[in-house]
């Protein structure tokens, strides 16, 4: 006959079988990943946008896709006919502790042509226009903080047509 300490006992070791956090196996938790941020950019040809960003120490990865429309899930082809009002984009997956937002600003305009309005170099469409998608308040703050020192510094002839607004769903190419 089982004593009330051995039910006790096989109570708890049926409730580890169970992966609810008693005994041994609250002390064997993995402690949580890293905590990564999001950019996300349009600078025309997302292919093109993509290895500026890859080469960087403290980026994870580079996605092309495409963000800014009206389409739910849109495909390659409602987007590079121009109807979808996406933007083909990169989001950039980094480390916040190995790199800034404020470094990965600098690349995004440094790989752009922000007087070009609807299109990049050979790339024409609102689907190729330049942009910032910010994914909270301080990028918001960075990023404008970039776009006004351009505006200032005048490194280029034309008028900085570059839109900052807020990023909403991104979708995978």
């Amino acid at each position: 006959m089982k004593t009330p300490r051995n039910r006790w006992l096989a109570l708890l070791a049926l409730l580890g079988c169970f992966g609810l956090p008693w005994g041994a196996q609250a002390q064997t938790q993995k402690t949580p990943p890293p905590a990564y941020a999001k950019a996300t950019f349009a600078g025309g040809c997302f292919w093109c946008m993509e290895p500026p960003f890859d080469k960087l120490p403290g980026v994870i990865s580079t996605t092309s896709g495409y963000t800014g429309g009206q389409i739910r899930n849109p495909t390659y082809e409602q987007v590079s006919g121009g109807q979808s009002g996406h933007a083909e984009a990169v989001q950039v997956e980094y480390d916040p502790k190995r790199i800034s937002y404020e470094k990965l600003l600098e690349v995004f305009w440094h790989n752009i042509d922000p007087t070009q309005r609807d299109g990049q170099f050979c790339d024409h469409g609102p689907q190729y226009r330049t942009a910032i998608f910010y994914h909270n308040d301080e990028q918001k703050r960075l990023a404008e903080a970039s776009k006004a020192a351009l505006v200032k510094n005048k490194p280029f002839k034309g008028e900085i047509v570059t839109e900052i607004t807020r990023a909403t769903e991104f979708y995978p190419a």
